[in-house]
């Protein structure tokens, strides 16, 4: 009996381990086995999470802030660059300062990560690699922000966290110090980190006092808008790994406010009231995405909501936070552009579309579309979770900098 009871503990073991990891993963997705040892964590991740939640112990979001504690790498400097944790205009970065010394002036890249404005930081495994080989292989100054996070600081802390260390580090005397050319300066961010990115580079145009201008702006899978939630891409990967739509629309809410009548209102894609009617033509895919995009999906006209939210909540409609609804007019003054954007991954259309209504605007733009690749892959370029296709992504995004900048 008791061999009887072992076997079927380890039955029922096996069965909720496969459960857990077994996840249908796409079929052009190289390394499944590993996209779905990844997927199985994140979601057993977002489970612990949840049930912490419930249980009142811990809110979601510091749940999650677990895996950005346990990723966390002290500065370390190598013998390519220096590193170093201090602050710009009172908010903390990571600095990398390459040893080798350059024929010139340096270039320089300020970076935002990513993690839905609420969990992630400039000191983790993967970003401190990224940002590291940044430096070392574009012998650039890099500034890393640790900008503040939700729910612990709500929308628009995030932006003006980055924005003033955007603007502190554009300064001459500040460029002089680390040797920067003025002419070579690029926003960048992944995810979150890429609408930040998008916003600062928005902001920047409209600021008077910022005499240096940027050359460029690089949006990795970056959340650019909030008012259509049920694009193709939120349809067909609504449920796919790392960013399924409902961790999304979380994200979203706690951006704005800890009130989930906003969460539910945009999961059910009601959430814009009637006077902002106008802004939807900034993001009709029905116009802005290429025809194989479309495939069988239909456009239908938004349903509004209440007027209650926005009241309550105007920085869901605010181009700080949703870039993409910057008029033409704005869009024409932005730097050369480089967009990834990536097929599983339900902000794919968001890119998409910035992609468009920049070209439209004549901004040049370099969109990288990749086919077989999720959001955050690029995150996984360092074992054990380390996939081809974040080394992959890592590289073009890299060399675009590199002949660009």
């Amino acid at each position: 009996v008791e061999m009887g009871a072992k076997l079927l503990c380890l039955f029922l073991v096996s069965a909720l381990v496969a459960y857990y990891i077994y996840t249908p993963i796409p079929e052009d997705i190289e390394e499944p086995w590993k996209v779905m040892l990844i997927t199985a964590g994140f979601r057993t991740l977002g489970h612990l999470a949840g049930a912490a939640d419930q249980l009142g112990l811990m809110h979601y979001m510091e749940g999650l802030m677990l895996f950005t504690a346990a990723e966390y790498v002290d500065p370390v400097s190598d013998e390519n660059v220096t590193v170093t944790d201090t602050e710009f205009s009172n908010v903390a970065v990571r600095l990398y300062v390459p040893r080798r010394s350059p024929d010139g002036l340096r270039r320089a890249v300020i970076y935002f990560h990513g993690g839905g404005w609420c969990v992630g930081s400039a000191g983790m495994k993967s970003y401190d690699h990224l940002t590291r080989w940044t430096s070392n292989i574009l012998n650039a100054v890099v500034v890393s922000v640790n900008y503040r996070l939700a729910p612990k600081y709500r929308f628009p802390i995030q932006f003006e966290d980055v924005y003033s260390v955007t603007k502190f580090f554009l300064q001459s005397s500040v460029l002089s110090q680390y040797g920067v050319d003025p002419d070579r300066i690029c926003v960048a961010g992944d995810s979150a980190g890429g609408n930040l990115a998008a916003a600062v580079a928005q902001q920047l145009l409209e600021d008077s006092e910022v005499k240096i201008k940027l050359k460029a702006q690089a949006l990795l899978y970056p959340a650019l808008q909030t008012l259509d939630l049920n694009l193709p891409s939120y349809q067909e990967n609504e449920n796919k790994p790392i960013l399924p739509k409902p961790l999304m629309v979380k994200f979203w809410n706690e951006y704005f406010t800890s009130d989930s009548s906003l969460g539910e209102a945009m999961a059910s894609n009601r959430h814009v009231p009637v006077e902002s009617s106008h802004l939807f033509q900034f993001v009709n895919w029905s116009n802005l995405l290429p025809e194989e995009l479309k495939k069988d999906h239909v456009y239908t006209s938004p349903t509004y909501g209440s007027s209650e939210l926005a009241q309550k909540y105007p920085g869901f409609l605010d181009t700080r936070a949703a870039p993409l609804l910057a008029s033409e007019a704005q869009l024409r003054r932005l730097p050369l552009t480089y967009i990834l954007t990536c097929e599983h991954d339900v902000l794919r259309d968001d890119g998409i579309m910035y992609a468009e209504r920049l070209r439209a605007a004549g901004v040049l733009v370099t969109h990288d579309h990749a086919k077989d690749a999720f959001h955050g892959a690029m995150m996984f370029v360092l074992s054990p979770a380390e996939l081809a296709v974040g080394h992959r992504l890592l590289n073009r995004y890299i060399e675009w900098l590199n002949k660009n900048l």
